[in-house]
């Protein structure tokens, strides 16, 4: 047996030894002598590994047994694992980012291009059955939560194209939000009270296969604006989100909405609705040249009955999609299984608390720029808080969406999703939105708190709330989102009346029961993106 080490041992530089225990010839040898050579080795001071070379016996006299195969580099070895001797094989290149605006052209799928093409408002008219119906409205009342679809029938109308979609399938959606689609007990033909209320659409629920699709698109969502009287909060900020750059942003776009009851002599109309991409595999998929990856973990993280989810306990409520129950964090797709992606989760919960793996202090640092883009979370965040979104993570523990790349549960990427904003641009129940302090946004999420701590990545955050409310820049200036608010109103005054009975108008105001600020869209007035730039131009 003999060593050989990268430096005396003692030296402050020794690093590691290799052992090669060489049996000449081809003659028995003692068992226990050998495996007692062994554990010599191993524990040999400094020592990191021990390299046994195969075949030894065969050299011949005079031959570098030191470095057989591999003259050149002794430190690498030609071995079946690493051919040539070359050192660690190169990885992947990383993924290359979106450096402009994020349009559906930028991801190249036809049908993102298509259902959330801004230049058309889409006509949807879902048919159901009496019997169908009478379900939805009953199980709501049995259990407001459930995510249960029912049959229905959908007509997708864009311009003179026509998609019918026969046997698909309509949830009700919504945290707080969530309500009743028609007022009272079974449905009273020609005579319901109809209210307003969110949607899921899945056309493949019972069907799987191409019939049951437009254009590849198999879901989306259909949002009321709840609370926003301008009718157009959410889709602003996932908008600037896009303008931004921010790549992990849905896309949404206005349609019109009609429902049909069995037995109704006409549709009901419901008016204009925000139809919404879903956070799901297929969402993943389309971006995988990004994430790098669309097998990974993703997580809907909500303040539910049982706290908030503020990344802070390792035991929180968590729970697969098909729970029917509330939960904190909600495992929406996975390919390991349930509990390696709640053992990941909980690991990463751990690591952001400083409690994962024994590693204090500045650990953080080295992990966070190893597992996270941390230029692209610190700029999503910074439109999120431009935008005033104060139910969030950092401020509420709610509202996000985590998606981890891979399911092993420390080697992966993380990143942050945004989600719901319709609670935005003024309309608060808290502090005042546009002039909260942008570094001390809120106390619940562990995350930001820690991103907060460093310098460098808080440079990242002020600098790009900076060139968001900067004029040279176009993207949330008074006058820019001013005209771009303008226009989209403009695209559908003429639809808002509805037979619901509510939300008959436009009107720039917050929502009724915000406690803040007052604050305007339109008008130059107490205007809150002319308020929230006095506050971010004030950073240092």
């Amino acid at each position: 047996m003999k060593a050989r080490c990268g430096a005396e041992p003692g030296n402050q530089d020794f690093e590691r030894c290799h052992f090669y225990i060489i049996f000449a010839g081809r003659d028995r040898i003692d068992m226990k002598r050998a495996i007692s050579l062994i554990i010599a080795a191993a524990l040999f001071i400094g020592c990191g590994e021990i390299d046994r070379y195969p075949g030894a016996d065969e050299f011949a006299p005079g031959e570098n047994t030191e470095n057989p195969g591999n003259t050149d580099n002794p430190e690498n070895p030609d071995t079946p694992d690493n051919p040539g001797g070359t050192d660690t094989p190169t990885p992947p290149p990383a993924p290359t980012y979106p450096t402009g605006p994020v349009t559906t052209a930028t991801i190249g799928d036809e049908g993102l291009s298509y259902i959330w093409d801004e230049g058309v408002i889409p006509e949807i008219t879902i048919a159901v059955s009496l019997e169908e119906w009478n379900k939805l409205l009953k199980a709501f009342d049995q259990n407001p939560n459930n995510k249960d679809y029912f049959r229905c029938n959908l007509t997708y109308k864009k311009g003179s194209d026509v998609h019918n979609i026969t046997d698909a399938g309509i949830r009700l959606r919504g945290n707080t939000s969530r309500r009743r689609p028609e007022a009272g007990g079974d449905h009273k033909v020609n005579g319901a009270d109809w209210q307003h209320c969110h949607f899921g659409i899945n056309l493949r629920k019972f069907n799987k296969d191409k019939d049951h699709e437009i254009k590849g698109i198999r879901k989306f969502n259909l949002k009321w604006f709840k609370d926003d009287p301008c009718y157009v909060r959410e889709v602003f900020c996932y908008d600037l989100f896009r303008r931004a750059g921010v790549w992990t942003a849905a896309f949404d776009v206005y349609c019109r909405l009609w429902i049909h009851v069995e037995g109704d002599s006409q549709r009901a109309y419901y008016g204009v609705y925000e139809m919404i991409e879903p956070y799901d595999n297929k969402y993943v998929e389309k971006r995988e040249q990004w994430f790098g990856s669309s097998d990974g973990n993703l997580w809907k993280c909500s303040y539910d009955s049982h706290g908030p989810a503020d990344l802070r306990n390792p035991d929180a409520n968590m729970a697969e999609d098909n729970d029917k129950d509330d939960f904190t964090y909600e495992l929406k797709e996975t390919e390991a299984g349930f509990d390696s992606a709640k053992a990941q989760l909980q690991d990463f919960i751990r690591e952001l608390n400083g409690k994962a793996h024994g590693t204090p202090g500045d650990s953080f640092y080295t992990w966070i720029k190893q597992v996270c883009d941390v230029e692209l979370l610190m700029k999503t965040y910074a439109v999120n808080v431009a935008v005033g979104m104060w139910d969030d993570m950092w401020n509420n523990g709610n509202n996000y969406y985590l998606y981890f790349t891979t399911s092993h549960i420390t080697d992966y990427k993380f990143f942050f999703i945004p989600y719901d904003y319709d609670n935005t641009l003024g309309t608060a129940n808290g502090y005042d939105p546009a002039k909260q302090d942008p570094y001390n946004w809120g106390d619940k999420g562990i995350l930001m708190e820690r991103m907060m701590e460093y310098e460098e990545f808080r440079n990242i955050y002020r600098d790009e709330l900076k060139r968001l409310v900067d004029p040279a820049y176009g993207l949330m200036d008074t006058e820019s989102a001013r005209q771009r608010i303008l226009d989209w109103q403009a695209k559908i005054k003429d639809y808002i009346a509805n037979d619901t009975g509510e939300d008959m108008e436009i009107k720039d105001r917050p929502a009724s029961w915000g406690r803040v600020g007052d604050y305007r869209l339109i008008s130059t007035s107490n205007n809150y993106f002319t308020e929230k730039a006095n506050t971010i131009n004030k950073l240092k």
